[in-house]
């Protein structure tokens, strides 16, 4: 199946980047460094989704106000809100770490939030970029009738349970029985 992106240049750009981010993550020497460069990572990932769905601010005011991507990401993808709570709460642990303050991360902590920011890139990615192009129409015979339509369906009512059901949830911590780096 073709194919083709939904999102903008800038927004691939972006998720390039990202991608770029996370690879130099996975190879960083210090659990501080490795935090801090998967965080900036899921950022620039962020940015990406808000280069496509964000819309300006309506009021003077909220446009004044000073926002992190983390707060305004949920108003934009709602379906990325608990993405967002999980990369919210690693925000200060990020700024620690890039201020060089030792033990601010753990290679625990630095791991999981690789493996979380790759999952979250991936989402992102099928989210923006990866949408089914129409399939191409087959040359009709003289012979065949031409196919019927397909009946409509009704329109599913949306609720708040349906809605946050669609939420797309990252995964929940789990037990790590590896062994510590050493360094």
């Amino acid at each position: 199946m073709l194919r083709r992106s939904a999102a903008p240049p800038a927004a691939l750009d972006l998720l390039a980047q990202a991608q770029h981010g996370l690879d130099e993550a996975a190879a960083m020497e210090t659990a501080n460094e490795r935090f801090a460069a998967a965080h900036l990572a899921a950022l620039r990932t962020a940015a990406a989704v808000l280069a496509v769905r964000g819309r300006p601010e309506s009021s003077e005011r909220r446009r004044r106000a000073i926002r992190s991507a983390w707060e305004v990401l949920p108003e934009a993808a709602p379906e990325l809100l608990d993405w967002s709570v999980l990369f919210a709460s690693g925000a200060r642990k990020r700024a620690r770490a890039e201020a060089g303050i030792q033990g601010a991360a753990t290679w625990r902590e630095a791991d999981d939030l690789v493996r979380d920011t790759g999952l979250f890139l991936r989402l992102v990615e099928r989210m923006l970029v990866s949408q089914p192009a129409l399939p191409q129409p087959l040359a009709a015979s003289d012979d065949e009738p031409p196919p019927r339509p397909a009946p409509e369906a009704p329109a599913p009512q949306t609720t708040s349970a349906t809605r946050s059901a669609t939420r797309i949830r990252p995964p929940r911590a789990q037990q790590d029985h590896r062994r510590p780096r050493a360094g």
